[in-house]
Parts: structure tokens; C-alpha cells; sequence
């Protein structure tokens, strides 16, 4: 079975292709010779990984999902939200993101915050979406090496160390693209296993 990623990101497939079927061929966006910026326009995180889904399935008419990831932080009303990537402007500079989160964020006591995942899936023409939430707390300055984006500073509920601290396997048992990914894996299983596709 074959289905396209919409992403070039590395540190994305890497993850993914941790945790998803090994009877599953990821393609990803460099496999199938588009190399653009998809646009990601859309005021929710839904719309952009649907957007991204939907453009990818518009040119090759192949099964394909799509995701968008945002931190929400709850002293900041949300942000940085959709634009997580983008927080600090467009050259999607994470270290200059951290930044400015921190700032904003100064001394204050509330640093609860959650990763949210919204994977959009294009199967036989049909969409569906499915979501991952992990909640945890900012710390004032970054910790560890692995990971990406936020991952210095987010320590997840439970846990004492941050996502960038975390071996990938540990990071993937408790993550918020994990946890859509599980979501997404049940589907195949459903497709694998009945004759039934689910509704």
C-alpha cells in the first residue's frame, strides 16, 4: 500500500515513518517530484492540513494525508497557534520562534501549553481528519538537542524532561502527532481487516 506525506520536513517523516505500518510505502513529497511550498492559508490548523491533502490528491489523484501542528499556549490566548511556524516570520526560523514566545511569555506563572496535530486523509476520494493533543508546560530556556520546532521548551504532562530531550521512541509514546498518528493507523486497520471502508 502506498500513500503520499504532504512534506518535505525530515524531522516529519522521520517521525512518522517510526511509527507507521511497515506494510505502508510513505512517499513523500520529494518522491513524487513536487518541490513548491504548499500554501498554508487557512485561519485553523484543520483548513491547512485539508488545503495541503487536497493539492497533493489534486495532482496525482493518489491516497494522501496532510498535517498541521500548532502550539497553544494558554497565557497567550492560543498563539502562537496556526502560525507556529511562522511566529517570528516567514523564514520559519524555530530558534527566532523560541524566542519570541519566551519574551512574550516573560515571568509568567501560567505556562500551561498544548501541541495539537490535525492530520487530514484523502482515501478513496473521501476525507477525514483526525486529531492528537498533548498538554504540558513552556519552560524559561531550552533543554536538550533531538526534536524540532518547540520541542526545547515544552515539557509534556508527567514528564520531567522536554520533547528535545527525549529519544524519538520516547517522544513518540506520549506526542501529540503520536497520538493522531494512532488515530490514523486504526483507520488502515479497519481498511486492512473488513471489506468495509469506515464512514
Amino acid at each position: 500500500m502506498e500513500i503520499i506525506f504532504a512534506s518535505n520536513n525530515d524531522h516529519k517523516l522521520r517521525e512518522i515513518s517510526s511509527i507507521i505500518d511497515n506494510n505502508i510505502k510513505l512517499l513523500s513529497l520529494k518522491d513524487i517530484d513536487i518541490n513548491e511550498d504548499i500554501p498554508e492559508e487557512e485561519p485553523h490548523l484543520e483548513g491547512n492540513a485539508l488545503a495541503k491533502a487536497r493539492y497533493v490528491h489534486r495532482i496525482t489523484g493518489m491516497n494522501v494525508f496532510a498535517d498541521d501542528t500548532g502550539l497553544e499556549v494558554d497565557a497567550l490566548g492560543g498563539l502562537p497557534g496556526v502560525k507556529s511556524a511562522r511566529f517570528a516570520g516567514e523564514s520559519r526560523d524555530f530558534s527566532a520562534n523560541i524566542d519570541k514566545l519566551l519574551l512574550m511569555l516573560g515571568t509568567n506563572k501560567n505556562r500551561k501549553a498544548q501541541f495539537r496535530t490535525v492530520i487530514a486523509l484523502i482515501w478513496d476520494n473521501k476525507e477525514y481528519l483526525f486529531e492528537g493533543i498533548v498538554e504540558g508546560n513552556i519552560i524559561s530556556e531550552r533543554r536538550g538537542e533531538g526534536g524540532f520546532g518547540y520541542d526545547p521548551v515544552f515539557i509534556p504532562n508527567g514528564k520531567s524532561m522536554t520533547f528535545a530531550e527525549m529519544s524519538l521512541s520516547e517522544k513518540n509514546t506520549v506526542s501529540h502527532r503520536a497520538r493522531a498518528l494512532e488515530k490514523l493507523k486504526t483507520f488502515f486497520s479497519l481498511i486492512k481487516n473488513t471489506d468495509n471502508k469506515p464512514e
